[in-house]
């Protein structure tokens, strides 16, 4: 094992950055629960609804903010719980996303860019209201939809939008859209935090507790409060020119080793890229950047471990040696220029043993 780890898997989880640790350890003294009336559960609350108010301030977001487990469970609640009786999705969203819709969901494909079949949303559209669910930043190739074109379509058709911005909060701006989902791991809050933004209350039902009954369990105030100090910070905001910039060096290297840049031509994130190399398959690659010690992924962490070729590549039609080649890189705020530089010199060594056998 290289005694130098290099981490370029920020899409999965971006380490806390230490003004999101230093509010989560001190939120640590608030042990009340928030919702009970007394002095001790008061003060508890009022750091709570701090943390909201700063990450609707910080995000640009006037409406309705209820805290989440993550991105997962936001999307999960809005799906079902929206009145609207159809569901339609983009083929390339997390895993998530298809499961919570459900099975009679109408499945959107997608170009060879990763783009959303306009004509084919307008098509399901036209079957009806329904909740569309499209990713603002694809989280295994990075590609961003156009949601402004895409919320007009879906509300002329009398329907409502689900994004999930959990690759795009704190990097770029955020969408409008009836419904936001975010995640605090991906960008430098802790895991197991998020939240669902809602811009009208009235068009999801409620069920139960606490968050205005739209949610139920106590709320992890130094959870939120960590959250709130990540996109407070602005790291990964402030590092978004930089990040792109390398992420351009990154790839044409790539492209000069006989590598493939998944939607190149695409509008994409600065912190996530796809690459596929020819004659070896992913599962190889990612043991052997490991064994080198890189961290990358072949996809979203929530299937990669079954180290299968990525679903997100195999819907944009592109060849199965490229599917099964995929990885994905991805950069965090403090990813830097030597960072790369290491990266490569590790894959040059792995391409050449891999081309020697």
């Amino acid at each position: 094992m290289n005694a130098t780890r290099l981490y370029f898997d920020h899409a999965a989880a971006t380490p806390l950055h230490p003004e999101a640790r230093e509010a989560m350890v001190a939120a640590f003294d608030c042990w009340a629960n928030p919702n009970s009336p007394y002095a001790e559960a008061r003060a508890c609350n009022a750091l709570f609804e701090k943390a909201r108010r700063s990450l609707k301030a910080e995000l640009g977001w006037g409406h309705d903010l209820v805290f989440t487990g993550g991105a997962s469970e936001a999307i999960a609640i809005c799906a079902a719980r929206c009145p609207l009786e159809g569901r339609i999705h983009g083929a390339t969203e997390h895993d998530v996303v298809g499961a919570s819709m459900g099975e009679g969901s109408i499945k959107l494909p997608v170009d060879a860019q990763g783009a959303i079949d306009r004509d084919a949303l307008a098509d399901a559209l036209a079957k009806g209201p329904a909740l569309v669910a499209i990713q603002q930043v694809n989280n295994e190739t990075g590609v961003i939809q156009d949601i402004a074109a895409i919320a007009v379509q879906v509300h002329e058709a009398g329907s409502l939008l689900l994004v999930d911005a959990a690759q795009a909060a704190g990097k770029i701006d955020l969408p409008d859209a009836d419904f936001i989902a975010l995640s605090g791991h991906k960008l430098g809050g802790p895991i197991g935090v998020g939240a669902l933004l809602v811009k009208d209350l009235t068009t999801l039902r409620a069920a139960g507790g606490q968050e205005k009954g739209y949610r139920r369990g106590t709320q992890n105030v130094p959870a939120a409060a960590a959250f709130a100090a990540a996109v407070e910070a602005k790291r990964y905001r402030n590092a978004y020119p930089r990040l792109a910039a390398l992420r351009e060096k990154l790839e044409a290297a790539i492209e000069a080793r006989g590598g493939t840049v998944i939607a190149k031509d695409a509008p994409r994130t600065a912190t996530i890229g796809g690459y596929s190399f020819p004659g070896i398959e992913a599962p190889t690659l990612l043991v052997q950047l490991d064994l080198a010690g890189v961290a990358v992924s072949a996809g979203s962490a929530c299937s990669s471990g079954a180290m299968k070729g990525s679903r997100v590549v195999g819907e944009m039609g592109l060849p199965e040696d490229v599917t099964r080649g995929f990885v994905r890189i991805s950069f965090g705020p403090d990813t830097s220029e030597a960072d790369v530089d290491a990266l490569l010199g590790r894959l040059d060594t792995i391409l050449a043993r891999a081309r020697a056998a």
